[in-house]
């Protein structure tokens, strides 16, 4: 199942360049992982620093 960004994002952008495929882009007012791009490996939640990632 594919990673989801939540409320608690700050648009730091830190997980847009730890992703291995390039699934998440800045949306409007937060990042946005892109499901059928995401492979779930959870990089993305790991360097999170607000921990607005969480599997979804």
């Amino acid at each position: 199942m594919a990673y989801v960004i939540g409320d608690s994002c700050v648009s730091c952008g830190t997980c847009a360049g730890e992703c291995p495929v390039s699934a998440i882009s800045e949306g409007d007012g937060k990042y946005v992982i892109d499901a059928d791009t995401c492979i779930s490996c959870g990089t993305c939640a790991g360097v999170c620093p607000t921990g607005a990632i969480e599997e979804g």
